[in-house]
């Protein structure tokens, strides 16, 4: 498995990697550090005759320097620049080329107490990336496996990628899966108990399915939480310091492609710990750092 990490020198670039780091841990995937460029930019990775590093290049050295300073010893990882359009094309080329299972790039934040907001880079892969995205709230920086996925159970059409990539990463990692259905009590024609007792009959459903394809013993638990927001649903869960949440792409999203509907959004702005976005229809494909 290979990860393509959306690396800058800054701070959202070293949530991204140690976001990357924990992920990979559990399985031994491979980081690809991906620095993205404007394609004017010059680019020198080696200098054996000693000319001079105009400052473009030498800010790209330095990148590379402190990207892969981050990474834990035990991983296997490698820097890359790509000239591209956008930072969020580049990532998507890379992916694509390298035959990646997840992008992985930290989210801005524009405040003490909210963690995410999702810049124009997060914001273009959330709607255009062929593969799951991984994002990293402000400030993250476990690099320890991740210890729980939590998967956002929902009712619509399109969840069916997501479901399997949660079974499949739990099941590849041997970490505890918790299914969890969120219930917005004032949503806009809603009969509060109808839905809730939805909620727990459609969780079970799938936690029913999930058991089947889990191996004997695996732990795997289901939650419904309500309240008059999203946020507050959110706000009624518990949390471990080394879990991410899994959400399926939008039923608005083309195959294969990425769209973060309202429902996730909302949830994204109140979320503690990162998330990881599933294309609708989304299959894995396996890769290896030869590839």
């Amino acid at each position: 498995m290979r990860y393509v990490v959306g690396y800058t020198p800054t701070d959202r670039g070293a949530d991204a990697v140690a976001l990357a780091a924990a992920m990979a841990r559990a399985q031994g995937a491979h980081l690809d550090l991906v620095y993205v460029v404007d394609r004017k930019t010059p680019y020198v990775a080696m200098n054996p005759e000693g000319s001079r590093v105009s400052a473009a290049e030498q800010e790209v050295l330095s990148a590379e320097r402190e990207g892969m300073s981050l990474v834990p010893k035990d991983l296997e990882a490698r820097f890359h620049v790509r000239q591209a359009d956008s930072h969020a094309a580049g990532l998507i080329e890379a992916a694509q080329e390298y035959k990646a299972g997840l992008i992985v790039v930290g989210a801005a934040s524009a405040g003490l107490f909210k963690r995410y907001t999702i810049g124009s880079a997060a914001n273009a892969l959330l709607h255009a990336s062929p593969v799951p995205v991984a994002l990293a709230p402000r400030g993250y920086r476990r690099t320890e496996p991740i210890s729980r996925l939590t998967l956002a159970v929902g009712q619509r059409t399109g969840a069916e990628a997501a479901i399997d990539v949660a079974i499949e990463s739990a099941a590849r990692r041997g970490v505890p899966l918790r299914l969890v259905s969120l219930v917005e009590l004032d949503a806009a024609g809603n009969n509060s108990g109808e839905n809730i007792n939805a909620a727990h009959i459609h969780a079970n459903t799938v936690l029913t399915a999930a058991a089947h394809r889990l191996p004997e013993g695996h732990h795997v638990t289901v939650e419904v939480a309500h309240g008059r927001t999203i946020e507050e649903a959110i706000d009624d869960l518990d949390w471990d310091e080394g879990e991410i949440l899994i959400v399926g792409s939008s039923r608005l999203a083309e195959k294969n492609k990425l769209f973060i509907g309202s429902t996730a959004h909302k949830v994204l702005l109140a979320l503690p710990v990162p998330m990881v976005v599933v294309p609708r229809d989304y299959e894995r494909v396996n890769s290896s750092p030869e590839d």
